[in-house]
């Protein structure tokens, strides 16, 4: 896997769903041995909390852009 040793952090939301997406693939077509499983399964959790995280930031953005923010507030 190319961009397991890249740090979840640093990954855009294209590249960790594709990892995810990889990792899923390989889970459900040979599972591999146990251990390597853990390993694979613990780093696509942290891939799916990067993308919830990344799509969170993105929501709050387009509210603020549009907004929405600050009526929810009362602003306007």
């Amino acid at each position: 896997m190319a961009g397991s040793k890249t740090s979840v952090e640093a990954l855009t939301y294209e590249q960790a769903l594709a990892e995810l997406e990889e990792i899923t693939h390989r889970l459900e077509e040979t599972p591999p041995p146990l251990e390597e499983t853990l390993t694979l399964f613990e780093r696509g959790q942290f891939l799916a909390l990067r993308c919830v995280a990344l799509l969170d930031q993105a929501d709050l953005k387009l509210r603020t852009l549009s907004g929405e923010e600050l009526e929810s507030l009362g602003g306007k």
